[in-house]
């Protein structure tokens, strides 16, 4: 693992006197001096694509190819909901009760999901990173994690997003441990995978994973990895394209193919879609949620490094050596 993403201080990213990066300029709709919610957006451009980041939570705020949706849209002053477009450091997905072990110690992270009792999507959703790179085809964009009481591993995490007229997006997601023991981690984004805004039970979704976690119980605590089953057969397979109609899910995949794998949403009457791509041997788990939350007009795809709950199962948990870096990359691009 390499620690070069990290040297040196930010090399483009001064920020004007109304927060925006000094290479760039105010999107419309935004009024200087007063601060949004997500942070100034910023926004790329390579091809027909279009991307707008926004640096509170690293938060991928929209992706389009022709004017066409990719992911769900969150406008500027909006506060996104559940968790649209986030980056999910240092855990993806749930601890249950906020509690775990790690190394002989026992920890307390805040619960923030009261109605589980889960602490659900890590501790840098809601913080403001700072641009460190700009251009019009990619940003990057850093945040320190400082050690905190239930979490006293400080970190250096960076988000890297970038346009390729004819790829699409790339995400990729480090961390180092800038402290001086190990620290446990994992990391996920939280997409919303969308046919230009069609409700999703009129599209088709292909998740190429064997197997997937029985869910949530009725008290909604994850059911422990015993409970892993086969996929097919099931109302949750999808390793071929399947109609999604008024099926629900909000379910951990894994069994995903060792190398590159594809999970696509697509609309079959317009042929239009989006198609998420990853690395099984990065990213081994796999959350797919159909957005009851929002509307159900886009499908969570969220690539993740360990399950649900892995501080305290350990399945899949990344322990970091003092000094040691991790990425994890996937991308989005149009059908």
């Amino acid at each position: 693992m390499t620690n070069s993403g990290f040297s040196g201080a930010p090399s483009n990213g001064a920020l004007s006197n109304d927060g925006a990066p000094s290479n760039g300029t105010a999107p419309s709709g935004t009024i200087p001096g007063r601060l949004s919610p997500n942070g100034t957006p910023i926004e790329l451009t390579a091809g027909s694509y279009r991307a707008t980041i926004y640096p509170v939570g690293a938060t991928l705020a929209s992706l389009t190819r022709d004017g066409r949706h990719l992911v769900l849209p969150l406008p500027a002053d909006t506060v996104p909901h559940a968790y649209t477009g986030k980056v999910l450091m240092p855990w993806p997905n749930r601890i249950v009760g906020g509690r775990y072990s790690f190394e002989g110690v026992e920890y307390q992270v805040p619960v923030n999901e009261p109605e589980t009792g889960m602490a659900l999507h890590g501790l840098v959703c809601w913080d403001e990173w700072t641009v460190a790179e700009a251009s019009a085809e990619k940003v990057v964009l850093r945040h320190r994690l400082m050690g905190q009481p239930g979490y006293p591993f400080p970190l250096e995490l960076e988000a890297g997003y970038t346009l390729d007229a004819e790829t699409g997006l790339r995400v990729e997601l480090a961390a180092r441990n800038a402290g001086v023991a190990p620290a446990p981690y994992g990391v996920s984004a939280h997409p919303y995978l969308t046919a230009d805004l069609v409700p999703v039970d009129r599209c088709v979704l292909q998740v190429p994973a064997a197997q997937v976690l029985g869910g949530p119980d009725q008290s909604g605590r994850p059911l422990d990895l015993a409970e892993l089953r086969a996929a097919e057969g099931t109302v949750l397979a999808f390793a071929a394209p399947e109609p999604i109609s008024s099926r629900t899910a909000d379910h951990a995949y894994t069994g995903l193919p060792d190398g590159a794998w594809q999970v696509s949403l697509v609309d079959p009457e317009t042929g239009v879609g989006a198609v998420l791509s990853a690395d099984g041997k990065d990213a081994p788990w796999l959350q797919i949620y159909s957005g009851e939350q929002m509307g159900r007009k886009g499908v969570a795809v969220e690539p993740m490094t360990c399950p649900p709950d892995a501080f305290n199962s350990g399945k899949d948990l990344i322990v970091l050596a003092p000094g040691e870096e991790h990425r994890l990359a996937f991308g989005i691009s149009g059908v």
